[in-house]
This record gives structure tokens, C-alpha cells and sequence, in this order.
């Protein structure tokens, strides 16, 4: 038999209002106890539920922002190493052989071409400059589909000009249009200014208001005709990765593949990850694990402080109980194992309730999106939450252990009573 487990439960027994009693123990003094027991066991289950919360918002802000903007940047880009130190758009050639070997790089999911010309969008009342991103066929219309606001996205084409436009709501509302509304745009350059009228055939709304406030789609052949490039010319190639958490490794196959080779125009290619591209918005996104371990480490002193008290004040009222097993002949370490025994199953209601506490607002908030944000500044409209449930298995598992860890200091305390003395005290 075990023995410290077998009394640690008879007294989390007779603390849950159980007939069991204890030798040493009486109403009144478990009338004191209960209170410690029940603020030790607050003090964890808030703990761990601000620490599944912080971690869940954290995940689903950075893997939502991510997204975004990988939605509108790929996670690599191939393009015109001249690109690194000119302002202007240097086009490189992109076949379809070139396409071919882009996709078969090993952890390269996808590679699509696209053309970027800069504008501006004009109507009788106001005009916005663009960036006017062509787009064919083969480009992955997932991420922007699921922001269309309203219309419907057309069949973009490498081969016929349709000149339809997909415009951003914060566009279409700086402009005044609305769906199949006709506007023109003008494009300057050294040979002088292009006219074009497009046709507004669908609204996106990211809350990304970098790009929002600039980007338009439509087919990459006009945008190509615009910047007057020769056949089979591009701004670059976006890749799409397998997976994102070896996009590093992903990427030096692509420089070993493809940076440094020429096309057919004797332009070298080179390639850039969304983190070279965007390093303000992942710099911003690192920022947020910082504050989840100050979160994290609060809410481990906090479960361990209301723990550490609880504890002691548990010793105390036990000290003729502690007097009687030593006058028994029980050995300090045995009474300790008692007291770290019983501390062990006040954590773990704590941490069923934590659970049930985080967990449960996590499904409320993504149910319902009760908590709304201002997504000019937060770029979402609402709380975004991710769940891990192996990293609540980790919280929980962590909790649990740092807590238990921190208690053998206190439970010393034990190692200091008499039993002459504790068999007298009240």
C-alpha cells in the first residue's frame, strides 16, 4: 500500500465534506482549511485558463496574420534580382519549362506567375493609385475567394484580355463603386500614358490595410501588355510550400535550383521567403510571443503562490496529526509525501476546472465572435483563437509539475514540528 497517497486522499476527503475524520482533525479546524483550499484551487484553474487563452489568441492571430499576408505574397518569390536595388519593376521570364521546374522542387506545393503594374483608378469625382496585379489560370484563388464581399470572381486568363477588375472594399469605397460599375485607369511611362476601362467584377475585403488600400486583380496578359514586356515576361513566380515550418529548408532548395541562373533575356533569378518580403509584419508577430511568456510566467507564480499558501495553511492546521504519525515512528519525508500528495489533487481539480473555464470561452468566442476588434488596427474583425490541444496537454502537464515542485520548499515546515509540542497545540 502506498501509504502517503492512502492519507493524502482520506484528508481531500474529509475536505470534501466526506464522514472520514483524521486523527487531529476536527469541524472547526476544517472549517479554516476549507477556504485555503478552495482559493488555492481558484488560483490554478484561473491560471490555466488565461494561459490557454493567451496562447490560443496568440496562435490564431499569428497564423491568421500569416496567411494574410501569404495570401497576398506567396511564401516565396522568384523574380529579378535587379529587383533588390531598383525601385522599378524588372520582369523576368517565366515559361512554362520554368514553371515545371519550380514545381518540382522538393517541399514546393504550388508556383503561379504574376505581373504587377502601377496605376491609377480614376472616376468623375476622385482618383487612388493601384497596384495592379495580373494573375492567370494557374494562380491559387483560394485566399482571395474567401474574402470576396460581393460579386463574383472572374476566370482569369494569360492569353484574352476580359478587363475585369477585382477592387478592394476600402477602394471601392474611396471611389464610390459597386459591382459591374465601369472605371478607368491610367498607366505612365517613358512611352507615355496607357488608358485602359475596366469593369468592377468583384469586391475583397482582407482588413490588411497595406494591401487593401492599393492592390487590384485581373489577367496577367494586360498587366504584361501595360508594362510592355516581351512574351512569356512577368514581375516573378509566387511558390506555395508543403509546409510552412520548413520554409527555410524549402527555400535554400530554390537557391540551389534556381537564384543565379539565367532566362532567355539574360535576366538572373533570385528568389526572397515572405519574411525577407514582410519583415516589419513578422517582426510585430515575434513581438507576441514575448508577451505570452510574461502571460505564462504570471500565471505560474500566481497557481504557485495560492499553493504555496494554501499548503502551509493545511500543515498548520494538521500539526497534531503530523505530532501523532511521528510519535508513531513516520519519518519526515513520509509526512511530506502526504502533504505533497494532497497538494497534487487540489491542482488537479484546479486544472479540470482551468480547462473547462479556457475551453469553454475559446468555443464561445469562436461560436458566436462575441468579442469584436477595431480591424484597422488589430487586421481582424474579431478575436481570432487557435486550438493546440497538444500545447494544453504541455500547460497542463507544466502547471501541474512547476506547481508540485515549488511546494517541497514549504512542505520543510513539516521537519520543524515536535511531537511533544504538537500534541498540545491548538
Amino acid at each position: 500500500m502506498n501509504l502517503p497517497l492512502f492519507f493524502s486522499r482520506r484528508i481531500f476527503g474529509e475536505n470534501d465534506d466526506t464522514d472520514v475524520q483524521l486523527p487531529g482533525s476536527t469541524k472547526q479546524r476544517k472549517s479554516v482549511s476549507k477556504p485555503a483550499i478552495h482559493i488555492a484551487t481558484i488560483g490554478v484553474a484561473i491560471g490555466l485558463a488565461v494561459m490557454i487563452i493567451a496562447v490560443s489568441v496568440v496562435l490564431g492571430f499569428k497564423h491568421t496574420i500569416r496567411d494574410k499576408v501569404t495570401g497576398f505574397g506567396s511564401h516565396i518569390q522568384v523574380e529579378n534580382i535587379l529587383n533588390y536595388s531598383s525601385a522599378s519593376s524588372n520582369p523576368v521570364c517565366i515559361d512554362d519549362s520554368m514553371l515545371n521546374v519550380l514545381t518540382s522542387i522538393e517541399g514546393v506545393r504550388h508556383a503561379e506567375r504574376y505581373a504587377i503594374s502601377q496605376g491609377i483608378l480614376k472616376t468623375d469625382e476622385d482618383f487612388l493609385g493601384i497596384a495592379l496585379k495580373g494573375i492567370g489560370q494557374e494562380y491559387d484563388l483560394d485566399f482571395i475567394s474567401k474574402n470576396i464581399v460581393s460579386g463574383e470572381l472572374p476566370q482569369f486568363s494569360d492569353t484574352a484580355q476580359s478587363y475585369n477588375i477585382v477592387v478592394s472594399q476600402t477602394i471601392a469605397r474611396k471611389l464610390g463603386l459597386n459591382i459591374n460599375d465601369r472605371v478607368f485607369a491610367y498607366f505612365i511611362d517613358e512611352d507615355g500614358v496607357r488608358t485602359r476601362r475596366f469593369t468592377i467584377a468583384a469586391i475583397y475585403q482582407t482588413n490588411m490595410k497595406r494591401f487593401d488600400d492599393s492592390f487590384c486583380f485581373t489577367d496577367i496578359i494586360t498587366t504584361t501588355k501595360l508594362n510592355g514586356w516581351f512574351d512569356g515576361q512577368c514581375s516573378g513566380a509566387e511558390l506555395l510550400v508543403d509546409d510552412f515550418d520548413n520554409l527555410e529548408a524549402t527555400n535554400r532548395e530554390v537557391i540551389k535550383t534556381v537564384n543565379r541562373t539565367l532566362d532567355r533575356y539574360n535576366n538572373t533569378f533570385s528568389s526572397r521567403t515572405i519574411y525577407e518580403l514582410y519583415p516589419q509584419v513578422f517582426s510585430w508577430l515575434n513581438l507576441l510571443d514575448i508577451n505570452v511568456w510574461i502571460i505564462l510566467g504570471l500565471m505560474i507564480i500566481l497557481a504557485g503562490f495560492t499553493m504555496t499558501s494554501g499548503l502551509l495553511i493545511i500543515i498548520l492546521e494538521r500539526t497534531q496529526m503530523i505530532g501523532l504519525l511521528k510519535a508513531l515512528g513516520a519519518r519526515n519525508i513520509l509526512i511530506r509525501k502526504i502533504f505533497l500528495w494532497f497538494a497534487t489533487f487540489i491542482i488537479g481539480r484546479g486544472l479540470i476546472f482551468g480547462n473547462i473555464i479556457g475551453l469553454g470561452l475559446i468555443f464561445l468566442q469562436k461560436a458566436t465572435g462575441i468579442i469584436k476588434l477595431d480591424p484597422q488596427a488589430y487586421y481582424v474583425s474579431e478575436i481570432p483563437l487557435e486550438l493546440n490541444f497538444w500545447l494544453i496537454l504541455l500547460l497542463n502537464v507544466a502547471t501541474l509539475l512547476i506547481s508540485v515542485i515549488v511546494l517541497i520548499g514549504p512542505s520543510y515546515l513539516i521537519s520543524t514540528i515536535r511531537p511533544a509540542r504538537s500534541m498540545r497545540y491548538e
